[in-house]
């Protein structure tokens, strides 16, 4: 990401002393002589103009003031004499610098009304155009929440909680409960099989894809400019795209105006076409014997025979109950013949047909059921 600048503005900074506001290059308050403390931190202007003065756009490219170690005095980056005290400034400290102060305030910010005389002043007005009062507006003081608000949250977080609670309650209920089998015996009553053979057949299949990245041999169809990637640095064909104006603060009053850049590569998104083989409808045999069959598959030219799939299930009858065992295993199918019973694992859920596995088989009780 590439980092540009606007241009500069003067930030402004607020007397501790009486509470008026002061250009940000101004080093003692226009209300009542008192200078700028080294604690006090420069702000953004209620509007922002762009700085066109070539001097001090040069000022403001100095980089931080420093305050005198003695008296406290800021003075202009690069003294060596303190210009209140005389005192050597290698003891000094250079204010801080280089914080992001907030979104560049480019139009014009609403009237402040001032807080003594209630005279409507501009926004950019560093004192009661009126009265001649500051128009900071004095802080609220300390106190409790309002009660909605201070109740509110905590009700809503403590029905979040309790839902939370429940859920995972619920999943460890779930997990414990599917966890526990009991063994019943069943008899076999019905069987049913299905077995499938996937058809593959050949043909136009159309895609999306970079020019340079479509395959060779295929039929390049409609192209359209969409962005490619996004980098710092020029390049041909690039859209320059950058975010929203931010003020830096410079330590000298003045404030830098940056924003970052970045940009767009621009490429051809081409739709293409080529021959692939694709899944159509497969061929499907199904039965209720002992004799599972593959269907039988004529192809044309252009198909091929695809994946095959064999499912098998088998119904139970135990205490009155249906419980239906599905399995993919055709040798597992033929063991279990109308009539057999088995012993069946089957979990809490495994109810009218869920939840159901085979453990062993009865031997010697077979029968034909209904006799």
């Amino acid at each position: 990401m590439t980092e540009e600048t606007v241009g500069y503005v003067r930030l402004v900074w607020t007397c501790p002393n009486c509470g008026a506001k002061n250009p940000g290059p101004q080093k003692t308050c226009g209300g009542c002589g008192a200078a700028q403390p080294a604690g006090v931190a420069f702000e953004q202007a209620a509007e922002e103009k762009l700085i066109s003065d070539e001097a001090e756009i040069a000022r403001s490219k100095a980089g931080p003031d420093v305050h005198c170690g003695f008296c406290g005095a800021r003075n202009p980056p690069g003294t060596t004499i303190c210009t209140q005290c005389g005192a050597d400034l290698r003891e000094g400290k250079a204010r801080a610098a280089g914080a992001v102060l907030g979104a560049h305030q480019t139009g014009p910010a609403p009237d402040v009304k001032c807080p003594s005389c209630g005279a409507m002043n501009p926004a950019a007005a560093l004192k009661c155009l009126k009265c001649g009062a500051s128009l900071t507006q004095p802080r609220p003081a300390p106190g409790a929440a309002p009660a909605a608000q201070r109740g509110g949250f905590g009700r809503l977080g403590y029905i979040a909680a309790g839902v939370g609670a429940l859920v995972v309650l619920a999943v460890i209920a779930f997990v414990i409960l599917s966890a526990r089998t009991h063994d019943l015996t069943g008899l076999v009553q019905s069987l049913a099989w299905t077995r499938s053979v996937g058809v593959e057949q050949l043909g136009p299949v159309s895609h999306n894809d970079w020019r340079d990245q479509v395959p060779s041999g295929a039929v390049l169809g409609t192209c359209t400019q969409k962005v490619r990637r996004t980098q710092d640095s020029p390049a041909p064909n690039a859209e320059k795209v950058c975010g929203t104006p931010y003020t830096v603060d410079k330590g000298s009053g003045y404030g830098e105006v940056k924003q970052d850049c970045k940009y767009q590569v621009k490429d051809d998104w081409c739709e293409y076409t080529v021959k692939e083989w694709r899944a159509i409808e497969p061929v499907v045999l199904t039965g209720s014997d002992m004799n599972p069959r593959w269907p039988e598959v004529r192809l044309n030219a252009d198909q091929r025979e695809g994946q095959r799939q064999e499912t098998y299930k088998i119904v139970f009858d135990a205490d009155g109950k249906s419980y239906t065992y599905t399995t993919n295993d055709g040798a597992e199918f033929a063991k279990c013949q109308v009539g057999s019973r088995w012993i069946l694992k089957v979990n809490t859920f495994g109810d009218e047909g869920a939840g159901v596995a085979l453990h062993k088989e009865v031997p010697g009780t077979s029968e034909v059921p209904g006799t």
